[in-house]
């Protein structure tokens, strides 16, 4: 059981201002405190639900910066598909067995998303969210953070 793990809570810290994008976000911090916090029984459902999120939630990002013309795009996308390269290498794992090892592989795998989406956010993603409002909003985002 996970029951003890700390939550991955969606706070305003994360907003970059492109509203699609921070309503994505808001869903991947849900879907990987789902897979932090999930029993051992459910581990794998969880981590089924994170990788059609994940697959949809970078797809959707691919499609833009490919479609406008992001000038970073390979380097974004690219970080994209360590991440999933990673994620599928688990899900491999805990799909074979449900050894001790597989579902602790599968908790660090989520212990190390919330270590890296807040960078992942502030340097790529927030990048990608003042391209896509300039060009869908004519200018920046203005976003203001409460906590």
């Amino acid at each position: 059981m996970a029951a003890t793990e700390p939550a991955f809570v969606w706070t305003d810290r994360y907003k970059l201002g492109y509203e699609r994008m921070d309503d994505t976000h808001r869903d991947f911090v849900e879907k990987v405190d789902a897979l932090l916090r999930a029993d051992d029984a459910d581990l794998l459902a969880r981590l089924d639900d994170f990788i059609a999120h994940a697959d949809a939630h970078f797809g959707e990002e691919k499609e833009w910066m490919e479609t406008t013309g992001f000038p970073a795009a390979g380097c974004h996308i690219d970080e994209h598909a360590a991440v999933m390269k990673s994620v599928h290498e688990v899900h491999a794992l805990l799909s074979e067995d449900r050894s001790e090892r597989a579902l602790n592989a599968t908790r660090s795998l989520a212990r190390a998303l919330i270590d890296w989406f807040p960078g992942h956010a502030t340097y790529l993603d927030s990048a990608l969210s003042a391209w896509m409002c300039k060009r869908v909003y004519g200018g920046k985002p203005v976003v203001f953070h409460r906590d």
